[in-house]
């Protein structure tokens, strides 16, 4: 058994956002994070190794700087990396992305008892599609929003956390989970892990290893393949700058209804 976990580096977008003429994100430019959501789909398949003494494999599609991140799983405990590296991959959109990072997991290998992790959703696009799209491609199974996973021999109860309350998920392996934040509290790298993790192997797979498969299509990956086509894309002006008032309660309290009359919005 394995669990093979998709992750993805984003730009921090708690600094400035930068916006190439095409309307994608120069990536280049921003100072990038793991992104938060799969950190606890991580910390999911870590638990389960904890307890299982399973094989843990981190798969990224991304530059192959994102090696960097890998080795940052690493030294919390995952075992192996899978980056799917390519320049004809660049620009893709969810449906191109999804079809080529299953095209990778299937690959790879997916067995019988085996796990896919993703996160719910990623920051940079918040569209919560990628996994669920690559569940779709490879034909199996999958419970999204998991806020509990509990394993028994191949099968998975999922605790699926809803708007007003939640649903228990019964699953067969394989199957992909999509993790919410709630699900667990990732931990830490470690001394140890950090020092064993530049002897964790990572295969890179680009586009030779992979256009034979039959889920991709020179069409439809890549920029120019991707059906989404971005109307607009800009950094939203800066917040005015917050104003403090000094006082007690009664002063302070007469000088906001001041200012809020001036500005007619008493």
């Amino acid at each position: 058994m394995k669990i093979l976990v998709t992750v993805k580096q984003v730009p921090d977008t708690s600094g400035k956002v930068a916006v190439n003429p095409d309307g994608t994100l120069n990536r280049a430019s921003m100072q990038t994070i793991i992104n938060p959501d799969d950190m606890n789909a991580i910390e999911a398949a870590l638990a389960l190794k904890d307890e299982l003494g399973c094989k843990v494999v981190a798969v990224t599609m991304g530059p192959m700087t994102a090696e960097g991140m890998l080795r940052e799983l690493m030294a919390m405990g995952v075992d192996e990396g899978l980056l799917i590296s390519g320049r004809e991959f660049g620009g893709s959109d969810t449906y191109a992305t999804s079809q080529i990072v299953a095209a990778g997991l299937d690959t790879y290998g997916i067995d019988e008892d085996d796990i896919i992790f993703a996160g719910r959703q990623a920051i940079d696009g918040d569209t919560a599609q990628v996994g669920p799209q690559i569940a779709e491609k490879l034909h199996l199974p999958q419970v999204t929003y998991a806020g509990e996973v509990k394993k028994e021999g191949n099968t998975l109860y999922v605790k699926r956390m809803l708007e007003d309350g939640y649903m228990t998920v019964k699953v067969q392996t394989p199957c992909v989970i999509t993790c919410i934040k709630e699900l667990n509290t990732p931990r830490y790298m470690t001394v140890l892990g950090t020092e064993e993790c530049y002897d964790k192997p990572i295969t890179i797979m680009d586009y030779p290893a992979l256009q034979n498969h039959p889920l991709i299509d020179p069409t439809t990956i890549g920029l120019k393949g991707s059906p989404t086509n971005i109307f607009k894309s800009f950094t939203p002006p800066m917040k005015g700058v917050g104003q403090m008032l000094e006082g007690d309660g009664k002063e302070t309290t007469d000088k906001l209804a001041g200012i809020l009359a001036a500005k007619h919005i008493i």
